[in-house]
Order: structure tokens, then C-alpha cells, then sequence
């Protein structure tokens, strides 16, 4: 099969799922939003459970893809202030443009929890980030043991769906109407006091 042609099919999923969700995910969508013509991502994709785990794997491929280039590009944080700094801008990347990749993970992780076998595929994505925050945290000098880890990894993850959604009084509450102040104060939060 024609390799160019199904990664444009999977992006293409991915864009459906991240606009219509779950239900909205059906071959006929991919193939419109493909612009390709009817029946081409079923020929691809034969069965709706196909579909999905293509999806899963096209979302871990572009995370380990903005993963490796984050490693690449960017020094890790020197101290708190700069790991604060490279947080917020990760969650703006999250609200901006990687959001319809977030989305289309988020909607994958609710149909995980009817189907085990998505949700080992999707693993990988959710676990890596343990291990690279605590990379972050040991960049910056900052203890990385179990604890803050967790803490800092599982608040992140926590913010994400209240930014994507975007309602101003949520987001004011939880503090993500600005993010350098949140992320700032995350690690205040999440840090020992003899550490800061």
C-alpha cells in the first residue's frame, strides 16, 4: 500500500476525531477530510477498530516526533524559573497548535476505556512524560524522585483538558488564564520547600 497515502489517511482521522470525536470517526469522514475518494480508507482500514489503532499509532509516532525535537532543540531548563518557562510554553503549544493531536489523544484515551488493546498502545505516550519531567526537574536542579514527578506530571495532564475547552471562568479559577504564573507556582506547589 501506498505509504504517503495512509499518512494522509491517519492525519486525516486524527483532524476528524479531534473535531467530530469518537462517534464522528467513520471512514467516510477520513475520506473526506482526506480528499481522497469513498471507500479508500476502508480499503486501508477495513474495520472501525482498525481505524482507531491506526490513529493511536500515527498520535504516539508525531508525540515521539515533538518529543525527539524538544530534546534536540532545546538545552534542558538551567534552573526553576527556565523549567517554568518551557512548561508554559508546552501548554500553550497544547491550546494552540498541537491541539487537534491532543484532542484526537484525549478522544483515544475515553474509547481506551472500553478497548484494553487501545489502551496498551497508548501507553507509551502517557508514561514517557514521567520520565521525561523528571528529566526536566533534574535539568533544572530540582529534586525528580517519585513524588514531585508524579505530583508535577499528573497536574500538567490535569490542566490540559480545562485548556482545551477554554472556559474563561474555569481557567481563571485554576489559575491557567496565565500560564507562566500557573506553571511557576505548580512547582512551587509540587517542589520541597528546601529545594526551591
Amino acid at each position: 500500500m501506498n505509504q504517503d497515502r495512509r499518512d494522509r489517511l491517519r492525519d486525516a482521522a486524527i483532524a476528524v476525531l479531534a473535531e467530530a470525536g469518537g462517534r464522528g470517526l467513520t471512514h467516510r469522514a477520513v475520506d473526506a477530510a482526506a480528499d481522497v475518494p469513498t471507500g479508500t480508507a476502508k480499503n486501508y482500514f477495513p474495520t472501525r477498530d482498525a481505524l482507531l489503532r491506526a490513529v493511536a499509532e500515527r498520535c504516539l509516532e508525531q508525540y515521539r516526533a515533538v518529543a525527539d525535537t524538544l530534546a534536540g532543540a532545546v538545552p534542558g531548563p538551567a534552573d526553576a524559573r527556565q523549567l517554568a518557562a518551557f512548561l508554559a510554553e508546552l501548554l500553550r503549544n497544547v491550546a494552540g497548535p498541537g491541539r487537534p493531536r491532543v484532542l484526537a489523544y484525549l478522544e483515544l484515551q475515553t474509547e481506551a476505556t472500553r478497548r484494553p488493546w487501545l489502551a496498551s498502545l497508548l501507553d507509551p505516550i502517557a508514561a514517557s512524560d514521567f520520565a521525561a519531567h523528571a528529566h526536566l526537574l533534574r535539568s533544572a536542579g530540582l529534586p525528580a524522585g517519585p513524588e514531585p514527578t508524579r505530583a508535577l506530571t499528573l497536574a500538567l495532564h490535569g490542566a490540559i483538558p480545562h485548556l482545551l475547552a477554554g472556559a474563561p471562568a474555569t481557567l481563571a479559577a485554576a489559575g491557567l488564564d496565565d500560564l507562566d504564573r500557573f506553571t511557576a507556582d505548580l512547582l512551587a506547589s509540587v517542589l520541597p520547600r528546601e529545594s526551591r
